[in-house]
């Protein structure tokens, strides 16, 4: 065997040993760390939009958008910038309470920012219906404060804020069109000592019509007297990343792009965040929109050249960067393990493992961890208003983890009722699941889908299967471009295969959503369940 060949073949018996000793932690899909001192992008192949990351100490966290979905504002650590796991959210519940606990498609979280002052963690988010809020912490894990409004106002999105050395306290960011009416404008502001107040008017640093179209995102540093602000321009999946500098804070700002796709195949390169390490080196995390697969989180190599921040590789030396795909990791002065943000959960903990949120604010019952090691799912009663699965709250879903992969959950139906079901969804703004169903004293395996779900579509039938029994394994294997087969099993070993496939769409503002959910169409104190076994993600 080459030399090159057996240090293939040895990582390859790593990492099956890394699987086989920890299969919660290790993702079965995806993994960035190549084993041999190189990434490959994207360091996180799901849904986490709009990054911002700092470095405290060795450690770095990054948090993301997360839109209608509680718990609300994962918050991401890493010890290299390459290794991600996901270690809690910010927000249990998201405010006002009432109205949250509807489904809020495309409200909620926009892009959020972080930043560590005083030894607490500032998180700033904007609610493009509401305003900009704050939430802090003394540890990252919380538990963090009820979130206080620092500017109410609609259309108001992606702030950050800035610490200057004259004690004075900034706020930059950005306007939604689809709220404030206009876009394009970047602004900074002036809050109270506190950080907890906006106490100055708007100035507007920055005008994007003419050069950077959709300019938004912003994000504030100060580095060697100059102010910077990164923001991206041109559109989420067609733009590039523009830095704005001045010596002064409310400008004139000069403007130079960074990084843009280039050759690469690597669209949009949209918002993201600048970070350090204590060796000296410079990086670049922001996302890339792939529809269907929603905004996955990329890692850049970055310079400093002239007080100009060059990311990526620039490889015509004209100042501006383009994405790299595989790359030397980051040089830390340590090696630290693989880890990737969970996907697979066996429940056999005594609560829900953080990968998965709900559609709404939960209420209590909806689902409970056992001691048993199984979660138990009730079947919730579903209103006739309610009139498919994209207004329904009680969905528990995941983000994909990678292009292809096959996902499959046990579980064991006990209804009591007529129209009990569990399904495994493919989620967007079209949809089709996989579910099992009483009907009468029979039990059926259902597959629906339902296209344009999003403007009232119905479902539609594509199979059903008559079955006996109660333990039942059903599959969703997605390949490229989001096309779904569907299939179930008593066995888990031999599958019975749907023939119709189903190419699944994003959501609003988010990728496609794996998710389960246990209904019913009556009103009852006592209804049915589910125990979930396990659910499980692994290669197709």
């Amino acid at each position: 065997m080459e030399p090159i060949e057996m240090k293939k073949f040895l990582f390859i018996l790593l990492l099956s040993a890394v699987y086989t000793a920890n299969s919660q932690t290790i993702s079965k899909a995806w993994v960035a760390d190549n084993g041999n001192g190189t990434y490959k992008n994207p360091v996180i192949n799901a849904d986490y939009s709009d990054p911002d990351a700092i470095r405290v100490g060795d450690d770095y966290y990054m948090i993301s958008s997360s839109f209608n979905h509680a718990p609300g504002l994962p918050i991401l650590h890493s010890k290299d910038l390459v290794n991600w796991t996901l270690i809690g959210h910010a927000l249990k519940t998201q405010i006002p309470v009432e109205h949250f606990n509807k489904v809020q498609h495309g409200g909620g979280v926009w892009a959020p920012s972080i930043r560590y002052h005083n030894n607490e963690f500032y998180i700033y988010y904007p609610d493009p219906d509401f305003g900009i809020y704050l939430t802090k912490a003394k540890n990252i894990t919380g538990p963090w404060t009820e979130p206080l409004m620092v500017e109410a106002g609609k259309g108001l999105i992606d702030p950050c804020p800035l610490w200057d050395e004259n004690g004075k306290v900034y706020l930059t960011h950005a306007y939604a069109g689809s709220r404030a009416g206009f876009k394009s404008i970047i602004v900074v502001k002036e809050l109270n000592s506190a950080g907890t107040k906006v106490i100055g008017d708007a100035v507007m640093v920055y005008d994007g019509h003419d050069n950077d179209a959709t300019i938004e995102g912003p994000k504030f540093y100060k580095r060697n007297g100059y102010y910077y602000i990164f923001a991206p321009a041109g559109g989420v999946s067609t733009g590039w990343q523009t830095i704005l500098r001045s010596k002064n804070i409310y400008g004139p700002y000069e403007r130079k792009v960074a990084l843009d796709q280039g050759s690469t195949t690597i669209n949009g390169p949209h918002q993201g965040a600048w970070v350090d390490t204590k060796t000296g080196e410079h990086w670049f995390l922001h996302f890339q929109d792939i529809d269907v697969y929603g905004r996955v989180v990329h890692l850049q190599p970055m310079k400093w050249i002239n007080d100009w921040p060059v990311i990526g590789i620039d490889k015509d030396g004209d100042g501006k960067g383009e994405p790299v795909m595989v790359y030397k990791k980051p040089t830390i002065g340590k090696t630290y393990p693989i880890k990737t943000v969970a996907d697979s959960d066996e429940f056999n903990e005594p609560k829900l493992g953080m990968q998965w949120q709900w559609q709404a604010n939960p209420k209590e019952g909806w689902a409970f961890a056992t001691p048993s090691g199984s979660l138990r799912m009730f079947s919730v009663y579903q209103a006739d208003s309610i009139n498919n699965l994209w207004n329904t709250a009680n969905i528990l879903g995941q983000k994909t983890p990678a292009d292809e992969f096959t996902a499959t959950v046990k579980l064991t139906f006990k209804p009591k009722f007529k129209n009990e079901k569990f399904g495994l969804v493919m989620f967007g703004s079209d949809y089709a699941y996989i579910a099992v169903e009483k009907e009468g004293d029979d039990i059926n395996i259902v597959c629906n889908e339902n296209i344009k779900a999003d403007k009232n579509g119905k479902e539609k039938e594509m199979a059903s299967f008559a079955e006996k029994g109660n333990t039942f394994y059903l599959r969703i294997q997605v390949g490229k471009g989001g096309v779904c087969r569907f299939s179930f099993s008593d066995t888990g070993e031999k599958f019975t295969a749907v023939e119709k496939t189903f190419t699944a769409k994003p959501g609003r503002w988010v990728g496609a959503k794996l998710g389960m959910f246990c209904l019913r169409n009556n009103i009852t104190n006592d209804a049915g369940y589910a125990d979930v076994d396990w659910f499980r993600i692994e290669n197709n």
